[in-house]
């Protein structure tokens, strides 16, 4: 598929398909729990398909696991049966443990499975991009040396993160290229915790590397979204448009309509109905009020398209989600 004409068409269409990032809440539609659905490729496909076969998205959006990575590195992880795997604890504490990292092979984890699963998810979905998720440098750094040990070392070891970046780096281009290798038509990369950063530490510690992994895999056949719901975004979006990602998708930290007016015309722009306050705590009155709420806001503008502010809850209820496809098909039919 040609990824740049599929970007081209969504700028141009007058009506444009939701693209949440939709794939946990397959748990409920199979009747799994999120253990089994993390530990199966089969189970994640064919939850892929049940999904773009109920709901009229843009793109079918695998799951936004952010401890896959971690998990290939070293780091241990937390697995429960209704909430997405989460990273406990850090693995780098001193410069030395940085220096002595492995830069993992992928397939190491669960990184082969899910590559296995995209892999047929693309001949069970055809009508429709698929895109595959995967962490970003700074925010995958953050998951090895901790959350606030990360912003503390910016300033006191900055060597120490930089080295760290360069290996994850390495790596998440790696395993973005084993996506490409089996048909894969995107990625969505998950950079979170870049968004707490102040603009300059943004581009020091996370945009160049967000930008080299972008240069080293997006072309004609492949596209690069970037997601980030931190609270700052609304300060940088010079510094992420510099980046040069084909899209761009926002949480709900942020006024959608302030971010959409300061963003380039020319690339998508994405979401961002709250996942957890909206599709997972709401009820469906609230998400169509609140779906149709940043539709108006945001609609006018032709790179716009609605989405979830970030992952859709595993537990959320699918009364809620099929209110957010109605709202939407309600908008355009104005």
């Amino acid at each position: 598929m040609n990824m740049k004409q599929w970007v081209a068409d969504q700028l141009a269409a007058p009506r444009k398909n939701a693209m949440p990032v939709l794939s946990f809440p397959s748990v409920q539609l199979m009747g799994i729990t999120v253990a089994q659905l993390i530990s199966s490729s089969d189970l994640q496909s064919k939850g892929m398909k049940m999904v773009a076969d109920r709901c009229k998205t843009a793109a079918a959006v695998s799951m936004m696991d952010l401890s896959i990575e971690a998990e290939a590195f070293g780091a241990k992880i937390r697995v429960s049966d209704d909430e997405v795997p989460t990273v406990i604890g850090a693995i780098l504490q001193e410069p030395e443990d940085v220096e002595a990292l492995k830069v993992p092979a992928v397939g190491t984890g669960r990184t082969g499975l899910y590559i296995e699963a995209i892999s047929k998810a693309v001949k069970l979905i055809t009508d429709r991009p698929v895109f595959a998720g995967v962490i970003g440098p700074y925010s995958l750094a953050g998951r090895l040396i901790g959350m606030t040990e990360i912003m503390v070392n910016c300033y006191e070891e900055p060597e120490m993160v930089t080295t760290t970046l360069e290996k994850v780096t390495e790596f998440i281009i790696k395993y973005i290229k084993g996506y490409k290798a089996v048909g894969t038509n995107g990625v969505v990369i998950a950079e979170p915790v870049a968004g707490l950063l102040s603009p300059e530490l943004m581009v020091e510690f996370s945009g160049v590397y967000v930008k080299r992994i972008i240069d080293a895999v997006q072309d004609d056949t492949f596209a690069v979204i970037y997601h980030n719901c931190g609270n700052a975004t609304f300060k940088m979006t010079k510094e992420i448009a510099d980046i040069d990602a084909c899209g761009y998708h926002f949480g709900d930290a942020v006024n959608m309509k302030e971010i959409v007016e300061k963003m380039p015309s020319d690339v998508l722009v994405m979401g961002n109905v709250s996942p957890a306050k909206t599709f997972r705590l709401g009820t469906p009155e609230l998400v169509r009020t609140e779906t149709l709420s940043v539709m108006n806001d945001c609609c006018s503008h032709p790179n716009f398209v609605i989405s979830s502010g970030c992952d859709i809850p595993p537990a959320s209820s699918w009364d809620n989600i099929d209110a957010f496809f109605a709202a939407v098909e309600e908008f355009y039919k104005k």
